[in-house]
């Protein structure tokens, strides 16, 4: 990459969000560049089996990620390596620089950052995270069926997440920080109507109980009287939200109380020429169908953008 080199669309993010946009914008034959510092994937990438893709019975999120890559690889698709630290104007460009140094340059941008799932933050997750532990109970919860899990959360996202587990699994066990549900009480009635359903409250997650290289269960902790108990289950749903990395572009792009990007289905931001794409904006549904949707949205705005300059 030169230093003076101009790309048409800098992509932050090599999501299904970015890399959808990087695809559509090389096949319209504008010269996009991704920005990425994990590499292609994203949070797709933990989920062992995906099988609500349109077109394809059953994959992997590595395997699409993977077949993703290929794609872009074949178009020529330029990818560095960085963290982005913020987008600014320079005359006629943005520029995009990282926190290692890197600067680059373009006649546009699409955020496609992404969000993070929050983690229980306890040593090993990382480890049991695809093995174990997974965050998305529409992506993951067909592994469980007639099985037993635990789920841990008890706001909107964790009571959607159990009902929606509740038609698959033979048991759920709620386990909740708080002394009761902080969801709509609308979830939480629905909830108690499914009789396999059940809420461990005042209660957090201190360990995770592994035998031979499996993980079984969690050790759980009383909140109020320190005691601990030991719960078996086959797999951890954890849904105690998701946390968005845009502080960095708060100059860009307008971001709500939770630091989502206020963006719409259009996927425009506040600033000319800077779009925004996948789970880092304010939506409702946050599936790998809604980020590529995204991603060829925020593309085609981009290239409309620079044909127009």
């Amino acid at each position: 990459m030169s230093e003076h080199e101009i790309y048409d669309i800098l992509i932050i993010g090599g999501g299904p969000a970015g890399m959808t946009a990087a695809l559509y914008a090389a096949r319209a034959g504008k010269k996009p560049c991704i920005i990425d510092k994990t590499g292609f994937g994203g949070q797709i990438t933990h989920s062992p089996k995906v099988e609500n893709f349109p077109g394809t019975m059953e994959m992997s999120g590595n395997d699409f990620a993977n077949r993703m890559a290929e794609q872009l690889l074949a178009l020529d698709v330029s990818v560095e390596m960085g963290n982005a630290a913020g987008i600014q104007q320079e005359g006629s460009y943005h520029a995009v620089r990282t926190e290692e140094g890197g600067l680059y340059r373009g006649r546009s941008v699409i955020i496609a950052s992404g969000a993070k799932h929050r983690t229980l933050g306890i040593t090993g997750e990382e480890e049991w995270t695809g093995n174990g532990i997974y965050y998305c109970a529409v992506c993951d919860g067909p592994l469980f069926k007639d099985k037993s899990v635990i789920l841990v959360g008890g706001g909107n996202s964790a009571l959607q997440e159990g009902i929606h587990l509740s038609d698959i699994c033979r048991d759920i066990t709620m386990v909740q920080n708080l002394p009761d549900y902080t969801g709509e009480i609308k979830l939480r009635e629905t909830v108690s109507t499914k009789p396999n359903v059940r809420a461990v409250f005042g209660t957090v997650v201190k360990d995770f109980i592994v035998n031979k290289g499996r993980l079984e269960g969690l050790r759980l902790l009383e909140s109020g009287t320190g005691k601990e108990t030991d719960l078996k289950c086959d797999g951890v749903f954890v849904a105690i939200g998701l946390v968005p990395e845009n502080e960095a572009f708060a100059g860009a792009a307008e971001l709500d109380q939770d630091g989502y990007i206020t963006s719409g289905e259009n996927c425009l931001t506040r600033t000319a020429g800077v779009f925004a794409a996948g789970d880092c904006r304010v939506k409702n549904v946050r599936q790998l169908t809604t980020a590529v949707s995204d991603g060829a949205i925020a593309a085609l705005a981009a290239c409309r953008y620079v044909d127009q300059l």
